[in-house]
């Protein structure tokens, strides 16, 4: 509820019952949201915070209130006292630092970290967001190692987590290990999504693949999807590679009934088909 005040107080009525303290998942609760509105000074507290609970709930704590730098210094001193913190830890601190492209020598410094961890501990969701920091930073070994020890651990990837192996692959230029990932998601039958029809059709645009390019354009729309403009600017640009100027113009066609406009370049590319065609 974010009530500091009321945190502590619940906290000082446990101390009075011997049944319930000292339990260092009521103190953890404490710390944690005391920590997340900068008011642990309220709180006097000795050696347990030499609980591995209570150093985490104070960085987590630290890290909902913003105070990224202070969550930052209690990792360090962990580190430096040999206190191995739970890596969701880690990836709490990523994500929020992640969001200040200025802080990108930070997030990379605990990226290394992390990537030295041979305990991780990682929900399906955590792991995938940390990847797609990776895909921005381009650390794509990263990326693959990630997805490697999520499918060690025996779990089934997600849409996303394969849209973000594709991705990473695509912007790794790295388009023949990225086909097969597609190869692998449809073996698995996942079920694709938006996000997921765009990353695979750019995929075939940048190998020239026409037929595929097409084939995936049909089962976005075929899935009930709307393509977006990206989509279409795609799809026309691989017709127009082709020379395929009927298929552009009914693409064309989608465009305007989608209530869109080409940009500037791609109407002048496929001028220049029409230009083309027109004088054979």
């Amino acid at each position: 509820m974010g009530l500091p005040e009321r945190a502590l107080q619940t906290y000082r009525w446990a101390e009075k019952h011997p049944h319930l303290f000292p339990d260092n998942r009521i103190l953890a609760s404490t710390i944690q949201v005391l920590a997340k509105h900068h008011e642990l000074k309220l709180l006097k507290f000795d050696n347990t915070l030499a609980s591995k609970s209570v150093i985490e709930a104070m960085i987590k704590g630290c890290i909902e209130g913003g105070w990224l730098n202070l969550a930052r210094k209690l990792l360090l001193i962990a580190k430096s006292n040999n206190r191995v913190l739970d890596s969701s830890i880690y990836v709490k601190m990523i994500l929020e630092i992640a969001k200040n492209p200025d802080k990108y020598h930070l997030v990379v410094s605990l990226l290394d970290e992390l990537e030295d961890r041979e305990d991780l501990k990682l929900s399906q969701q955590d792991c995938t967001s940390v990847m797609k920091i990776c895909v921005k930073l381009k650390r794509f070994e990263l990326v693959e190692c990630l997805y490697d020890w999520y499918k060690e651990s025996n779990r089934e990837p997600s849409v996303v987590m394969y849209t973000t192996m594709i991705h990473s692959r695509f912007s790794e230029e790295k388009y023949r290990e990225a086909m097969s990932m597609v190869w692998e998601m449809e073996e698995s039958n996942c079920l694709l999504d938006l996000p997921a029809y765009r990353v695979v059709i750019r995929l075939f645009v940048a190998l020239d693949d026409l037929g595929r390019a097409m084939r995936y354009y049909s089962k976005l729309k075929e899935a009930g999807f709307t393509p977006t403009y990206d989509i279409f600017r795609e799809v026309i640009s691989v017709c127009i590679a082709a020379g395929r100027l009927t298929k552009c113009r009914e693409i064309c066609k989608e465009v305007e009934d989608a209530g869109l406009r080409l940009d500037a370049d791609t109407s002048f590319r496929l001028l220049q088909l029409e230009n083309q065609t027109m004088s054979q």
